[in-house]
């Protein structure tokens, strides 16, 4: 017995310890979360209890290299409710229903939802939130946001692509350039009690938003106007499916211009361009719009046709396998092992000059330069070229180029090759090339980023672009811009000539796939001056009706755009700079 209440006592004592220290402990701990971590639970606390709003930063401007603004914002309103503010339910739905021209069901659903904040509607007018507010209905707020707004609505949509209602970009430069143009949002947070209720004497913190930074592009306004207006008119004349135009400074590959239609809305991206059956299912109006955003200037791939001569000429010269005085005969056709393949002029052109056939834009002549090259060699200026590589353009969606393998190239295929069939580039990488190989013979990098400004126009950032390696000597070039001068001036480029200026220029047209159905692809590239070019142009027009010779159809559209944006850029006339190099 004895025992027994000893060991009671005992027990009673742990108890007592354990209790204590338990007691200890718990004070320890609440001295600790109240002295040294009340601020770290005080502010879990507060945000158990706070509401957060966002304030939308806004996405600065896209300008062209003269400053024209062409990507700015709108001021627009964000309407929401808070369902545990909301003292008249069916007040507010009548209202925002009329206000917001939304059906009564839609918005009684989004403001019977019991949630901390429900968003109704974004992008309203100002007007329109201002008329909100007025109500001074409890649980409604209504916040200042941006939309994105294109001041020319459709010039150079393919190009500049858009934002989507997040004001993130989706599309060309507008994708490109995100992380420069948008900037960070902001917050508003408000305390509530428990249930919800914001408390009105703790008032609300701020974080203000971070705008982004302006892109200067190496557009120019008015030379993408003219050269969209001449798209659009060649498209209508020539009944067309498409029109490219391309204007770059071969000498460091600044775009100009980059015109392609049709075009799109882009302050109403999502409405197609094209009339279309009414129950059209969400899946086929997708593929309509993607294919509506597409910029065929760096998306598409074409066979570029008697253009490409330039690059089976510049090879030939780097190798020393034709002389410009060599002679040659063309019977109207060449035949490469069985297969018969025709110029065309059908009747030949009989006895011709390199240089006369360069003019003549004939095909026998070129598939001897192709045969002469050999598949191996030629294969080898490809890579040389770039033009087995994507041009680096800073534009998304840059298709690669489609070649055959260089075991599968055998002389039919290299003769195709040689006149510019059989084979697909972009028109892009097409004018990049032949840039760099009468400039001097130094690859250029197309662009059209050039910097990024803060909102004080001071330069944050500047773009710089890779210098490529020469692709051929200073002198294969001066012999390709004298021979490309004789093209236009003699040649079949004669409509591509520009009063008072030496215009070099090359013809092309050629034939889509599948070969029965008659589709041509019309084009013509030109550059000025011819023998220190400032200044070169790309017109590319799909499926012509009538005439689709590009000689006939596509060189005067460049004619007509060089005659306003040579003078324009400054460029002298011929005369004009002989002159000063006399006084010189």
């Amino acid at each position: 017995m004895k025992h027994l209440k000893t060991f009671q006592k005992k027990k009673m004592l742990v108890m007592v310890l354990l209790i204590a220290g338990m007691l200890v402990f718990l004070a320890g701990r609440l001295v600790w979360i109240m002295i040294f971590q009340s601020e770290f639970y005080g502010q879990k606390a507060e945000d158990l209890h706070e509401r957060e709003r966002s304030i939308k930063a806004a996405r600065d401007e896209i300008l062209d290299r003269n400053g024209v603004v062409l990507a700015a914002n709108q001021s627009v309103c964000t309407v929401s409710v808070i369902h545990a503010q909301i003292e008249d339910e069916e007040a507010v739905i009548r209202m925002l229903s009329e206000e917001l021209e939304l059906p009564e069901e839609t918005v009684r659903e989004r403001v019977e939802k019991v949630s901390s904040i429900e968003r109704i509607r974004t992008n309203i007018p100002v007007e329109t939130g201002d008329a909100i507010l007025a109500y001074r209905l409890a649980g409604v707020k209504v916040d200042v946001d941006y939309r994105r707004y294109y001041p020319y609505d459709e010039l150079a949509s393919k190009v500049l692509g858009f934002a989507g209602s997040d004001n993130q970009g989706i599309l060309g430069l507008e994708a490109r350039y995100e992380e420069y143009l948008a900037g960070t949002d902001g917050k508003i947070l408000t305390l509530t009690d428990a249930s919800g209720i914001e408390i009105a004497a703790a008032g609300e913190r701020r974080q203000e938003p971070v705008n982004g930074n302006n892109l200067v592009l190496s557009l120019d306004y008015n030379i993408q106007a003219y050269a969209q207006q001449a798209a659009e008119t060649v498209m209508e004349e020539k009944e067309a499916e498409a029109v490219s135009i391309i204007l770059m400074n071969p000498k460091d590959g600044e775009i100009l211009a980059m015109a392609n239609v049709p075009k799109y809305n882009l302050n109403d991206p999502y409405t197609l361009n094209t009339e279309t059956e009414e129950d059209l299912g969400e899946e086929e109006t997708m593929e309509l719009l993607n294919q509506m955003w597409r910029n065929p200037s760096i998306n598409d791939t074409y066979e570029p046709g008697s253009i490409f001569k330039i690059i089976t000429t510049a090879a030939a010269l780097e190798e020393d396998l034709v002389s410009l005085e060599e002679s040659f005969y063309c019977p109207g056709y060449k035949m490469v092992e069985d297969r018969r393949i025709r110029c065309h002029k059908t009747a030949g052109h009989g006895a011709e000059t390199f240089t006369e056939a360069i003019m003549n834009s004939c095909n026998p002549v070129f598939i001897e330069l192709g045969l002469r090259l050999g598949a191996d060699t030629f294969y080898r200026y490809f890579e040389q070229f770039g033009l087995l590589e994507k041009t680096g353009a800073d534009l998304p969606g840059e298709a690669s180029t489609i070649m055959h393998a260089q075991d599968a190239i055998g002389q039919v295929e290299l003769a195709t090759i040689s006149f510019g069939q059989s084979f697909q580039i972009t028109p892009l990488q097409l004018i990049t090339t032949v840039s760099s190989l009468i400039n001097g013979g130094t690859r250029v990098t197309p662009h059209l980023g050039v910097r990024v400004e803060n909102a004080d126009g001071e330069t944050v950032e500047t773009f710089s672009y890779e210098e490529g390696e020469r692709l051929v000597s200073e002198e294969t070039s001066e012999t390709l811009q004298y021979l490309l001068e004789k093209v236009v001036s003699e040649g079949t480029g004669k409509n591509g000539a520009v009063e008072g200026y030496d215009v070099g220029g090359k013809t092309a047209t050629s034939q889509t796939l599948p070969r029965s159905e008659n589709k041509y692809i019309s084009s013509f590239l030109a550059f000025a001056p011819a023998d220190d070019p400032e200044v070169i142009g790309l017109v590319v027009i799909y499926d012509p009706q009538g005439t689709y010779y590009g000689g006939t159809i596509a060189a005067p559209v460049m004619q007509d755009i060089f005659e306003m944006v040579l003078p324009y850029l400054g460029i002298p006339q011929a005369d004009e700079s002989a002159a000063e190099e006399q006084l010189q």
